[in-house]
């Protein structure tokens, strides 16, 4: 890869960023492109997301800015203008400068996490998902999955002022399809999802037991470092069958480059 004085910028930001995949599968996108141009990580903290946010949307060569925990709901109400899956999910984890030099942000987790079920075969159409997890990749994976065609969804999050606030807005389009709780409802679930940071960590604890799911239920995680998290192992070792975080990513690689025009 050359980086020169002509190179367009891509951020991720992140706290932490040494997880972060994308540039794995961005930069050499870019290379097989022929796009002059790079994805880097940047450490972001809470309390400076909005500096750094300002900073970058200041700097003419930056084109596009990707979201990962535990921004993606602040970064939502940073940008000019949202997109219908924003505003439904009130998160955002992509953001493209627009030819008027204002930001455009989108969401494509949902959607990314739900083409990569459905290339590994486990479609949640008519399937009854339970969520753990209402944060910025989870909301958008609620809307995604009802919009799927999901059964039943339950969602689960300590925030109940977060969780109802999310339930409201997926009732505003699909209408009592989900419920809500303070602890994990796994009871009758086909699908269970991790959609919590739980497991970037070697100490962090389960997001739910996997002991108490029914035979063969699909266990998915969205954490993609380590790519096999103790609750996915714990999950295949029960016999219940497993599914990655990077799925979730190999979804958006055609939607982000429409969004981002790169041909």
């Amino acid at each position: 890869m050359s980086i020169s004085g002509t190179t367009r910028l891509y951020v991720v930001l992140g706290d932490p960023v040494v997880q972060v995949q994308s540039p794995g599968l961005m930069n050499p996108l870019f290379a097989e492109l022929g796009v002059d141009a790079v994805l880097v990580p940047v450490h972001a903290e809470p309390r400076h997301l909005e500096r750094i946010v300002d900073g970058l949307k200041c700097a003419g060569n930056v084109d596009g800015i990707f979201v990962t925990v535990p921004h993606k709901a602040a970064v939502a109400g940073l940008a000019d203008r949202r997109s219908p899956m924003v505003e439904i999910t009130g998160s955002a984890n992509a953001l493209r400068r627009e030819a008027d030099g204002r930001w455009y942000a989108e969401n494509f987790d949902g959607t990314g996490f739900v083409a990569g079920l459905v290339e590994a075969g486990h479609d949640p159409k008519a399937r009854r998902v339970a969520l753990v997890g209402a944060g910025g990749a989870g909301s958008a994976i609620a809307a995604a999955l009802l919009a799927a065609g999901a059964d039943r969804l339950a969602v689960c999050d300590p925030d109940t002022a977060k969780l109802a606030a999310l339930r409201a807005r997926l009732n505003a389009h699909w209408p009592g399809r989900t419920s809500v709780s303070a602890e994990p409802d796994t009871d009758g679930a086909d699908i269970v999802v991790n959609a919590t940071p739980l497991g970037l960590r070697p100490g962090d604890p389960l997001p739910f037991r996997p002991d108490r799911l029914a035979p063969r239920t699909v266990v998915a995680d969205i954490v993609m470092k380590p790519r096999e998290t103790r609750l996915l192992r714990e999950a295949a070792a029960l016999g219940h069958r497993v599914h990655y975080g990077i799925h979730m990513l190999d979804g958006q690689l055609d939607s982000y480059r429409d969004f981002f025009g790169l041909g």
